[in-house]
């Protein structure tokens, strides 16, 4: 299993196997739902190197991974045993938080499908304007039938994620809501006002609706109870989903689904009228606030309103303006980067979480792990995304189709013009703020590479040694006397190689582990000054395709000096014919121009230098 020893971590920080009552994720985080949350212990969380930050809200324990949630999440489900995800809300435990906890929970499962079809949305928008499509072609009507599929549809996988979340039987749940898409229901529509059983009912569309499925679910699962309570066992298997579907659709039909529209509508108009009466005001608030949103998971009661717009409006104008808080943090993420020097923790966390709000339009981990790093980001990420959000709030800036927020969904927004000069206002002022202001000169110890002095903010003299020590102990040789020819040319890289006295790799400096092999026989780390090195146990090891080897880091781990990272079974490894010589080397040619050697004979400990680089 993929981080089966990181999701080990967090099953035992949450407070073991038996505190998880429910896990569900979203695009960056897990969302735990625990029994008793005292239990978890949020530090010791926090402190794993592959976790960005942790959030107590909306009635979950949510922890931020980043864009590898996905492995981590499916490593738990098999772990601790929650394929089912279902959870239920007790009895008296209804409240905001277990709302949100709801919706989150709903909407996390279908973001892949709702996202993917919202950006073939703007793929047909982009093909259609610069005529290399017709929309009146069958090619366009297939593409489109993608497009609008999950959307048009929304009630049943509602209907399957609300029962599934709730403690229902999602199946049923989703019968229910494709009931209300059945031709013989939809029928009805044309005949206006008619009845069931004497009940007067006035069928109306409910393609792509939120509201009337949430409070079907919600009742449907007390209902659901309640047959199993008073229908024999011997039955339930069919008699508790036949008597849920006679109850439920036809009160859905007529009570629930009117009611429910009712409440997206008067939402729609609030919004809508909020909005009206100042433009400006909205814009700076939903874009400045919804930042803190999202640090509190709360973002996604959002998604409700948005998705009813976009049905009844044609257009979204909330998230018209909540786009600039995401461009506000993408630009904080590349401020950051231009102002660390190279080869700093800092330029290696901007660079690649700016290009993922960019390309994705995924921001959780510029969130956690930038701006709540630095207090003096908060008001900035507020000002710029509130500035961006009132140009898109006065230039009627409106999301037309439900996607992620990032470069490749701009066809969906109208007009263009205004989203353009609110998304790049957010995102210049973002950066040009965060360079200057966003960080104290004290707390930039992550801008510089490992041992570099600074004398002032943007100066310094930059030394970027990195002393490589012995990964194991044994007696070190020159590199020439390794016994194969792509070591010992150096081909592979400059260093020496050491004869294991013992099955134990450790770190040879503060690191990151950049490349983990299937084979476990190598792994590649970067120093925090940036250099390269490999260390390589054995000759021809990688035949025995991980026999006798154990790794105990992955790829992007952190590694402090001494660590242990890999061991082998020395002894078993040498019956196989195979010689252990381990050969380090440094890899990238910048590094391999500037070894220093120390030690090239005799015995050696993890403590002793083999070389430095950069001295």
């Amino acid at each position: 299993m993929k981080y089966e020893n990181e999701s080990n971590q967090i099953i035992e920080l949450v407070g073991g196997k038996k505190n998880i009552t429910n896990l569900v994720h979203c695009a960056t985080r897990l969302r735990f739902s625990l029994k008793n949350p005292d239990k978890a212990k949020k530090e010791e969380i926090e402190k794993l190197p592959f976790v960005l930050s942790v959030v107590n809200s909306g009635g979950q324990y949510q922890i931020v991974i980043g864009s590898a949630v996905p492995d981590y999440f499916a490593t738990i489900q098999q772990l601790t045993g929650h394929m089912d995800g279902a959870a239920g809300v007790k009895k008296g435990k209804w409240s905001i938080n277990s709302i949100f906890e709801i919706i989150s929970g709903a909407f996390s499962p279908l973001i892949p499908a709702m996202a993917g079809s919202g950006m073939i949305k703007a793929l047909l928008t982009v093909l259609v304007q610069f005529n290399l499509l017709s929309d009146s072609s069958s090619t366009y009507a297939v593409l489109s039938a993608a497009s609008n599929a999950v959307f048009y549809f929304l009630p049943i996988f509602l209907g399957i994620t609300l029962a599934k979340k709730m403690g229902g039987n999602m199946y049923v749940g989703g019968t229910i809501g494709a009931a209300l898409l059945e031709p013989s229901f939809t029928g009805l529509i044309e005949l206006g006002k008619t009845d069931f059983i004497g009940i007067p009912l006035e069928a109306v569309s409910y393609a792509t609706t939120i509201f009337p499925i949430f409070i079907a679910m919600a009742i449907y699962v007390y209902v659901d109870k309640i047959l199993k309570r008073i229908i024999f066992k011997d039955i339930q298997l069919f008699a508790v989903p036949m008597f849920a579907l006679i109850i439920m659709v036809p009160l859905t039909a007529i009570f629930f689904g009117p009611f429910g529209t009712d409440v997206g509508n008067a939402l729609a108009s609030g919004v809508t009228w909020l909005i009206a009466s100042s433009k400006l005001v909205s814009g700076f608030v939903l874009g400045g606030g919804m930042t803190f949103m999202v640090m509190f998971g709360l973002h996604w009661g959002f998604t409700p309103i948005t998705l009813d717009n976009l049905t009844n409006l044609g257009g979204d104008p909330v998230e018209g303006m909540a786009v600039a808080a995401v461009f506000a943090q993408i630009g904080i993420a590349i401020g950051f980067f231009l102002r660390a020097k190279k080869h700093s923790k800092m330029r290696a966390l901007a660079g690649p979480t700016a290009l993922t709000g960019l390309l994705a339009g995924v921001t959780e981990p510029i969130v956690y792990g930038i701006i709540l790093r630095y207090k003096r980001l908060l008001p900035i990420v507020a000002i710029s995304g509130g500035v961006g959000g009132a140009i898109c709030g006065v230039t009627n800036v409106t999301m037309n189709a439900y996607v992620f927020h990032n470069v490749f969904s701009i066809p969906v927004y109208t007009p263009t013009l205004g989203y353009l000069a609110g998304i790049l206002t957010a995102l210049i002022s973002g950066a040009v703020l965060a360079y200057y202001f966003g960080v104290k000169q004290e707390e930039m110890t992550d801008f510089y590479p490992e041992n570099q002095q600074s004398d002032g903010a943007h100066e310094g003299v930059e030394t970027s040694v990195t002393l490589v020590c012995s990964p194991v102990t044994g007696k070190v040789i020159p590199l020439e006397q390794v016994e194969d020819d792509v070591f010992s040319s150096g081909i592979a890289g400059k260093g020496v190689a050491v004869i294991p006295e013992d099955g134990k790799i450790v770190a040879p400096f503060d690191g990151t582990v950049v490349v983990a092999f299937p084979s476990k026989h190598a792994i590649g780390l970067r120093s925090t000054a940036g250099s390269e090195c490999l260390i390589h146990v054995g000759i021809d090891t990688v035949n025995l395709e991980g026999k006798y080897f154990k790794a105990l880091v992955s790829a992007g781990d952190e590694v402090k000096k001494g660590q242990i990272i890999l061991t082998f079974d020395k002894e078993k490894i040498l019956a196989e014919g195979y010689k252990i010589t381990t050969p380090v080397i440094v890899t990238d040619p910048e590094s391999i121009e500037r070894i220093s050697y120390k030690e090239t004979s005799g015995n050696i400990t993890p403590k002793s230098i083999l070389f430095s680089i950069g001295e």
